[in-house]
């Protein structure tokens, strides 16, 4: 087996599809205000860039405008209340998960998503037993792509940074991992905004579904040729 030991996963976009439930929090919130759907493309786009992004992108909103902050925790408290309906692994995570865990390598989570979220997430799912590290904001002083998140999941899990992959789908994980020391998966079926490309971020693999992701993991484990990939 090759010396990798452990492997790190961005939450949505990347081991979890959470983009439904955001549609219908948004939706919710546009129709009591006399607004149709929120377009899917674009909002889809920004579900991986944090509550704040999705919005403004709902309500076609700047940042910095006085009407975010209000609408935000409209939009948090109705996601608390719909946030497992329809989010779901992706297709294949749960047997690369249980492969990992058949070859007893240590893996976890590294997000931006709030503590109460990710972990109320993860209890649903039934992976907190088989998760060796949760890392949300509230346990770091700088999110991604500072390295810090990264660093003390590597510490739980007990692997250095140089055994321990990090997979995401957005240019943060990538630059938060490449800052780590960690070998970087960037995963293009994810949030990904129509405007980037993936392959200008520098990861050292890109995969474009989870069935890739899949076979790299076990090519990388097993010391195996990942030129394709």
């Amino acid at each position: 087996m090759a010396g990798y030991r452990g492997v790190l996963f961005d939450l949505d976009g990347t081991l979890l599809d959470t983009a439904l439930d955001f549609y219908w929090v948004a939706d919710r919130m546009r129709a009591d205000r006399g607004l149709e759907p929120v377009e899917r493309d674009g909002f889809r786009q920004c579900v991986s860039d944090g509550a704040r992004a999705m919005v403004c992108n709902a309500f076609s909103l700047s940042p910095n405008s006085p009407e975010v902050e209000p609408l935000l925790e409209e939009f948090l408290a109705l996601y608390a209340q719909h946030m497992m309906v329809k989010s779901r692994l992706f297709e294949g995570m749960d047997l690369l998960l249980d492969w990992l865990d058949e070859q007893q390598i240590k893996w976890g989570i590294v997000t931006n998503k709030p503590e109460r979220f990710s972990r109320a997430i993860i209890d649903q799912l039934g992976l907190s037993a088989r998760c060796s590290s949760l890392i949300c904001p509230e346990q770091v002083r700088n999110r991604k792509p500072d390295p810090e998140s990264l660093l003390l999941a590597c510490q739980e899990i007990g692997c250095p940074p140089e055994a321990t992959l990090y997979i995401g789908d957005h240019q943060r994980d990538i630059e938060a991992g490449q800052r780590a020391g960690m070998i970087t998966i960037a995963c293009l079926y994810g949030y990904i905004h129509s405007q980037d490309d993936p392959r200008q971020w520098n990861s050292d693999h890109l995969v474009r579904d989870t069935r890739k992701l899949d076979t790299l993991l076990k090519c990388l484990y097993s010391d195996i040729d990942t030129a394709a990939y």
